[in-house]
């Protein structure tokens, strides 16, 4: 036997496995010795742009992006950076949206967790608002025939900065980027249509493809009707550490992170497991069962056809209790049912996108869940809650017999494996 180490809240959870289990972790890449001076060098030398500094007047009014509480991108250092590099704009010029999308609204208490106290004391800060149409503006629409509506401050601002981190992403091959902007700052109505069911099933919105994918491209699309002058990206180890910085160009600097990632973060194997035990790369990403869909996800594309995944996710902020995502899920008794319905073209309600993706892993499929989240609510969920990870491991063992194949993703989502071709 051996120790494995499983991201799970703001701690760990210590598990023990069979030798035989493989481990699949991210490519270590230790952080960056000084993180600061490689975000102004970025900023100083950015890809596809000039120079930060230079493209901000002293005038101007500008709007900074950045992700929810939700996602680990290190706003609070980021965003001082930024403005501390455009000094020679007064502070009350700038304004700092929260890109929740279709989110709850992020507490005082959590933006200053997220931003810092001297920020939020000193620069405005606001969460976007979906929901309000009057908070949003018309700015056209794409190729896929949806409506584009985007937050209203951040139209008018006379320059526009977006922030995040570079990771895979199960639907949009990579987060960061253009997906600062869509769905981060967009309406309800144009976050519907971006993750309609049939942009959702297509076999090429999944981790790690970006041509062909018609999830980033909508995002791309939707992204340049305002496009920000401006990205600031980072991506990050398993100890949330900034690795590396991409900044200038929303499409072009990104795609440079993305290449970088798939080289770190996409782990080959030759061929599928009976058990996969994965995580949402503990806090702040496994705070609720939405999110920890994406863990799931992770340990779908390499379990095989009625294996079984067991996700270690706090979920301490539940289904969450904010949007339509355990609605959804109690509206049919199995999941293939849930996937008839959302593939019914008379069906849109928002956070289906969600519910499609975990069906079609159950339907592939069994699935554990240990967590704080109520019994009742993981199996309204059509997941089976645990007690004990060790436990569960070796019921399903015996289930496979003593040749069952083992993967552990002990850092979930941060690492994304495939069965090589």
């Amino acid at each position: 036997m051996k120790q494995v180490k499983l991201a799970y809240g703001k701690n760990n959870l210590i598990i023990q496995v069979p030798d035989k289990a493989v481990v699949i972790e991210p490519r270590h890449l230790p952080g960056l010795s000084d993180e600061k001076s490689a975000v102004l060098t970025a900023l100083r030398q950015p890809i596809g742009t000039p120079p930060l500094k230079e493209m901000v007047k002293k005038t101007d009014t500008v709007a900074i992006v950045i992700a929810d509480i939700t996602r680990p991108t290190p706003s609070e250092k980021l965003v001082p950076w930024l403005i501390e590099e455009l000094s020679h704009v007064p502070k009350e010029n700038f304004v700092v949206i929260n890109g929740l999308g279709s989110h709850r609204p992020n507490t005082r208490e959590e933006l200053i967790q997220m931003l810092g106290q001297e920020v939020v004391d000193t620069i405005r800060v606001i969460n976007h608002e979906a929901f309000d149409e009057n908070e949003l503006v018309h700015v056209g629409r794409n190729s896929y025939g949806s409506d584009v509506y985007l937050n209203k401050t951040y139209v008018e601002a006379d320059f526009r900065i977006v922030t995040g981190f570079i990771e895979p992403h199960f639907f949009a091959g990579f987060s960061g980027g253009p997906k600062g902007i869509n769905p981060g700052i967009v309406g309800i109505k144009t976050i519907q249509d971006f993750h309609n069911a049939e942009m959702i099933g297509n076999p090429k919105s999944t981790w790690g493809i970006i041509d062909g994918n018609g999830v980033q491209d909508a995002a791309t699309q939707n992204c340049l009707m305002v496009k920000p002058e401006f990205m600031l990206n980072v991506t990050l180890n398993g100890d949330k550490e900034i690795t590396n910085v991409f900044a200038g160009d929303v499409i072009e600097a990104h795609r440079v992170g993305c290449a970088f990632v798939k080289e770190h973060a996409m782990f080959a194997v030759d061929k599928p497991f009976d058990i996969v035990i994965t995580t949402n790369s503990g806090y702040p990403l496994d705070q609720n069962l939405y999110q920890t869909v994406k863990g799931m996800s992770a340990a779908a594309q390499i379990v095989k056809e009625d294996g079984s995944i067991i996700s270690a996710s706090e979920c301490s902020d539940g289904l969450p209790s904010h949007g339509n995502f355990g609605t959804i899920l109690k509206m049919r008794n199995t999941p293939q049912a849930l996937l008839d319905m959302i593939n019914d073209p008379t069906f849109s309600m928002f956070d289906q996108w969600q519910v499609q993706a975990l069906a079609m892993i159950r339907v592939k499929a069994e699935c554990y869940l240990y967590s704080v989240l109520d019994k009742q609510s993981a199996m309204d969920c059509m997941i089976n809650p645990i007690e004990n990870v060790e436990q569960t491991l070796e019921q399903l063992m015996d289930k496979y017999g003593p040749d069952a194949s083992i993967a552990i993703l002990p850092l979930g989502p941060l690492v994304i494996p495939y069965v090589r071709k």
